[in-house]
């Protein structure tokens, strides 16, 4: 009985790449970090420079988990004595957590701006938003609703932050902004609790 209980997790976790999966949110950490130290010694650039790596590697590491979510063994998830939602939803926070820890040592300094606390709120929520995109349209699919929405917004959101500008365009928000953090908080929220109960859409194709 300890060994099926044992290889349950295992068998889960092995099913969705697992490895890969910290390989590349590792990766995408690094790079991370190597952009805004690169960008932050510009002599025409200010704290502000790295706002585009604050945009950019949250898009990354949530494609990463999103797409990590593809499984293999679908109809054993969905035809299962035991319940899957308490692992799909470990797996999701405990990645994001990963995640955005990474991240938020890739930008430390000027945490009242675009620092770590603005790192954190982006992956959050791009997370949340990739995970519900997950359930709709698939895990391969996953990465395409907040890619899209993160690059309009990166053109379109104004130089000045706050105000209704601070609901939309959240991703371009200093970290202290309550209102970009009330809506990745909301994001997260129910993109986790949708992927828990849910899954992912099955893919037909493989």
């Amino acid at each position: 009985m300890t060994t099926v209980r044992l290889g349950l997790p295992v068998l889960y976790l092995r099913s969705r790449a697992l490895p890969a999966t910290l390989a590349a949110l590792v990766g995408i950490a690094v790079l991370a970090a190597w952009a805004a130290d690169w960008l932050q010694s510009r002599p025409e650039f200010d704290h502000t420079a790295r706002l585009p790596v604050l945009a950019l590697a949250p898009l990354l590491a949530a494609t990463v988990i999103g797409t990590g979510l593809l499984s293999h063994t679908e109809e054993l998830d969905r035809t299962a004595v035991r319940r899957w939602w308490p692992r799909r939803l470990a797996y999701v926070l405990t990645l994001t957590a990963l995640a955005a820890g990474a991240l938020a040592l890739a930008v430390p300094g000027h945490p009242e701006e675009f620092g770590a606390p603005a790192m954190v709120r982006n992956v959050v929520g791009a997370t949340g938003v990739t995970a519900a995109a997950a359930v709709v349209l698939g895990a391969r699919a996953s990465w395409l609703p907040m890619t899209v929405y993160g690059g309009a917004v990166y053109l379109a959101a104004p130089r000045t932050p706050g105000g209704a500008a601070a609901y939309w365009a959240w991703p371009m928000q200093p970290g202290p902004e309550v209102a970009a953090w009330a809506v990745a908080g909301t994001a997260y929220g129910v993109g986790a609790a949708l992927l828990a109960l849910r899954g992912p859409h099955p893919n037909r194709d493989h």
